[in-house]
């Protein structure tokens, strides 16, 4: 088993924003009170529908851009590619992600458009009854999808940017529901 150990008495580092936001290991969930990381237990909330929607954009080269329009790329159809990719990512996201919960997954949903002639935006909808949120599915899904862009078309581009990634909305939870202000 894999265990980090937080040094709260340091003077810099973690130590040092704890003690200036007034947090202590019990104040913070994902540690215990010794200060070692560990996975939240979540059995004893409710099991509900959940739902988050994340977006990640990747701006590229108009070469680039026109190669992936036409499917004219010798690696293949990079949006079939970065569409199985997004949902795979999202249903690793536990093996990426150190503290996040296996969870079964009801759907997900990949959508791309073009937002500008060199942009291609990845919106990636996650849904499941569960008792933890999808969050940080949607957001690998969506991160993953744009990642796979680059690697299919980096040969054509390789000033491509990505970015932001952020998360459009979630619903279903304790903490209620939330979407991003434009």
């Amino acid at each position: 088993m894999l265990t980090f150990r937080l040094d709260f008495g340091q003077s810099n580092g973690w130590g040092s924003t704890m003690k200036q936001t007034g947090q202590t290991p019990d104040s913070l969930t994902h540690v215990d009170p010794q200060g070692n990381a560990w996975m939240v237990d979540v059995s004893r909330k409710e099991s509900t529908v959940r739902q988050a929607v994340a977006i990640a954009r990747i701006s590229m080269s108009h070469e680039a851009a026109s190669a992936i329009r036409e499917n004219a790329l010798k690696k293949g159809d990079a949006l079939g590619v970065a569409r199985i990719a997004a949902i795979q990512a999202v249903k690793s996201t536990a093996n990426l992600i150190p503290l996040c919960h296996l969870i079964p997954i009801d759907s997900v949903g990949v959508e791309h458009v073009w937002v500008s002639d060199q942009v291609l935006e990845w919106q990636v909808t996650v849904r499941c009854t569960g008792r933890t949120g999808v969050e940080m599915e949607a957001l690998t899904g969506a991160s993953v999808a744009a990642l796979s862009i680059y690697d299919m078309v980096k040969s054509l581009d390789r000033t491509m940017e990505i970015g932001p990634i952020f998360l459009q909305e979630k619903t279903g939870g304790s903490h209620g529901d939330f979407r991003k202000a434009k």
